[in-house]
């Protein structure tokens, strides 16, 4: 089955959501989108095809997004894309394409919505928690609610 993940080795959900790929017998396309970022069309279609914003596929976390002035709510799509592809790694991470879907997968449990194949077992974060169980099967649901400041665990 084909997938592609728009990578960074340096991010920890990056590196688990592949992990999650690969535990599902997929060897994805690997992308390092800061070496090698997507075209401005590419861009637009992960952000259209995974239903997000823009904004909502920008990163703050470790970018120059506040030394630029992203947070200004007057930016277009446009200045805001230009940003992105200007400065990659103010691209948020890891998007995911598979033939069911694209998904920003943040949490990297997210992936696990669209894999082509069931994982083959266990798996356990990078920090060990573990996601699932020896039947490859979720040990619980995780769902990510966004308000306008933060994004909460529920």
């Amino acid at each position: 089955m084909e997938a592609t993940i728009y990578h960074n080795p340096a991010c920890g959900t990056s590196r688990n959501a592949l992990a999650m790929i690969r535990n599902a017998g997929i060897e994805p396309k690997i992308i390092e989108y800061v070496k090698s970022p997507p075209s401005r069309d590419q861009l637009v279609r992960l952000i259209s095809d995974a239903g997000l914003t823009v904004r909502q596929a920008l990163r703050e976390k470790g970018t120059p997004y506040a030394e630029l002035g992203l947070d200004d709510p007057s930016l277009t799509d446009d200045q805001l894309l230009d940003a992105m592809l200007a400065n990659p790694i103010l691209i948020n991470r890891p998007f995911v394409v598979t033939p069911l879907g694209t998904r920003l997968t943040r949490p990297s449990e997210q992936v696990l919505d669209i894999p082509p194949q069931t994982p083959l077992g266990a798996f356990s974060k990078e920090d060990g928690q573990e996601v699932l169980d020896g039947d490859g099967k979720r040990i619980r649901e995780v769902a990510w609610v966004r308000c306008a400041t933060c994004i909460t665990l529920i």
